[in-house]
């Protein structure tokens, strides 16, 4: 058969098969129907729900605005679609086109989408994860066990780590009048995605909202009392911290642990594929069958030097399970790169924070438009002399404009004027990124004496 009739056959009736059946998932079955796949159709989720939203579960359910099991995703239309929910995807067979499942059966497949995404990273030492009174923040049923606590009205609430989830829970918590303290390794809140000129304003908001912030600090330990329930936190600058509710926030970790010895290219930092979603395999080569989207992918972006990026934002899960499911069904001839200029959102302390491109690349900063100290601005990075991506603080209406900037390559600093422009405005400064390979904590070890039977060793523990 020839290639446009092997084609035509998989559209009409070929067997695809969807791992991973929330946002990214749901968005890739409803293109396959709606670019005219008739085949069988097969979306497999451990979780035993149907898609739903995450971003309401840090901010109106944790605020009790809206109920866990009412966050379900909008349906575009039916889907003739065999869902295989409540159950996980446990092995691949690339070489026999097979699926295997954590209750022993096996699914086969002519193509294959990979959205298995992400989960919340545990707390690292496990019998303190089990104290009653630690939670993490990525399902529906997270949310619902952490809301419920919440509405208990705590004695102090502690957000272990101050991305953008544990600034939401913190930020939920004080709208609900909670005492709350925030840890934070870094130098401030948000620092790794945005740098520390914009960390330091995320700092101002929590402070002047209440949150008893404290940066530079890890929490060392986790103590219950003899009931098992959480009393309170050790950390590492010597100092205790009585707490009844614990919010692990230390990141995610990208599913893939089930493709292990499959012979993907999959690992921690996610799946690599090309711009067209297709995997790589462990050798490098492309596979034209088994295709990646979402949050666990890994792709190169042409716009930002043909890096690979993992994104775990709600539109590129949309946008690539989009690219993914067209060229699926695509001929090499039709298929397109997924280029989707990367875009988040966050509400948090009364401020809508929104971005566009890659700020951690950044070198440097400038604000733009407005005025850190009023807490609403609009800043832009610069890298290589371009533009690489803006942030804005109550000032979203200016983001399409530096979207265009950065597809355009647009030189930075900006050559021309623009509304509201600030005297701090008129040069850029160091976005002042940390960096990776330095330890943000940890305490001092000196090691004293001379004979080895006379030596000493000190361990301070750090202070913020």
């Amino acid at each position: 058969m020839s290639g446009d009739g092997a084609l035509e056959q998989l559209r009409r009736e070929g067997r695809i098969v969807i791992v991973g059946a929330s946002l990214a998932g749901l968005r890739a079955a409803e293109t396959l129907r709606e670019e005219g796949f008739t085949g069988s159709l097969t979306l497999i989720g451990d979780e035993p729900h149907e898609p739903y939203d995450r971003p309401p579960l840090s901010k109106q359910v944790l605020l009790g605005h809206a109920s866990a099991d009412r966050t379900e995703l909008p349906r575009r239309h039916g889907l003739d679609a065999d869902w295989r929910l409540g159950v996980a995807a446990a092995g691949l067979d690339m070489a026999a086109r097979r699926v295997r499942l954590a209750d022993g059966d096996e699914v086969e497949y002519d193509r294959l989408l990979i959205a298995t995404g992400v989960r919340a990273r545990p707390w690292p030492h496990p019998t303190e994860a089990e104290l009653d009174g630690v939670f993490v923040l990525r399902t529906r049923d997270d949310a619902a066990r952490l809301q419920r606590r919440l509405a208990a009205s705590p004695r102090r609430v502690l957000v272990i780590g101050a991305g953008f989830t544990g600034s939401e829970i913190a930020s939920a918590c004080r709208e609900r009048g909670l005492p709350v303290t925030v840890a934070e390794r870094g130098a401030a809140p948000l620092v790794g995605a945005l740098g520390g000129v914009i960390g330091q304003v995320a700092a101002e908001l929590q402070r002047e909202h209440g949150v008893d912030l404290r940066c530079g600090i890890m929490v060392t330990g986790l103590e219950g009392d003899s009931a098992g329930r959480l009393r309170r936190a050790h950390l590492s600058d010597g100092t205790t911290l009585d707490a009844d509710v614990a919010v692990v926030s230390l990141g995610a970790t990208r599913n893939t642990e089930w493709l292990a010895g499959s012979g993907l290219g999959a690992g921690p930092r996610g799946i690599a594929c090309d711009a067209g979603c297709r995997a790589f395999d462990v050798r490098g080569i492309v596979t034209d069958d088994v295709f990646v989207a979402g949050d666990v992918a890994r792709s190169p972006h042409a716009l930002f030097g043909y890096q690979f990026l993992s994104l775990e934002h709600w539109g590129n899960a949309v946008a690539q399970a989009a690219t993914a499911a067209h060229n699926m069904i695509s001929s090499s001839s039709e298929r397109r790169p997924h280029l989707w200029v990367p875009a988040f959102w966050s509400s948090q302390f009364g401020v809508n924070i929104k971005s566009v491109g890659v700020p951690s690349l950044g070198e440097e900063v400038i604000v733009t438009q407005g005025s850190l100290a009023e807490h609403r601005f609009t800043g832009v990075y610069g890298y290589q002399g371009r533009v690489i991506a803006a942030v804005s603080f109550d000032q979203t209406k200016w983001l399409e404009f530096y979207q265009r900037q950065i597809e355009s390559a647009a030189p930075f600093p900006p050559e021309y004027s623009s509304v509201d422009r600030r005297p701090e405005g008129l040069r850029p400064v160091p976005a002042d990124f940390p960096d990776p390979s330095l330890p943000t904590h940890g305490p001092s070890v000196t090691v004293s004496g001379y004979s080895p039977t006379d030596q000493r060793i000190t361990f301070t523990p750090a202070r913020a």
